[in-house]
């Protein structure tokens, strides 16, 4: 049950942003094995100024063009989020020609008693989810 916030910095295109969501999704259902309509997803654009996004000395090369991954997510396994993290960042980068030093993830992990989904219940809890 991933929550995706992505922040960026203003200037997109409606278009664009629609497609850097449909492509995370994606790439989200297929690196946890998902099931579909588990989508939520959360766009903050930023002033320049705002982000201040530096690369912990790798040498990274930031541009405005930088997006940050933050996922709240249940346990997933290492080679599930390897695999999100590569595919994301290829997929960007062939269908937006996005620069691979340009995207950052995280992911912090929860439990399912973390989760409430409407009407004050923990639907994990409750069994109305899986």
């Amino acid at each position: 049950m991933p929550f995706m916030k992505i922040d960026m910095i203003k200037g997109r295109t409606d278009a664009e942003i629609k497609q850097i969501l449909d492509i995370s999704y994606a790439v989200m259902l297929k690196a946890f094995d998902a099931p579909v309509g588990d989508r939520y997803q959360i766009v903050t654009q930023h002033e320049p100024v705002e982000m201040q996004i530096l690369d912990t000395g790798l040498g990274f090369k930031r541009t405005e063009q930088v997006l940050v991954f933050s996922l709240v997510t249940r346990p997933r396994t290492e080679a599930q989020k390897k695999a999100f993290y590569r595919d994301l960042v290829a997929t960007l980068q062939a269908e937006l020609g996005l620069r691979p030093e340009d995207v950052m993830i995280n992911l912090s992990v929860n439990t399912d008693a973390d989760w409430s989904f409407g009407q004050g219940q923990a639907q994990f809890l409750t069994g109305d989810l899986g």
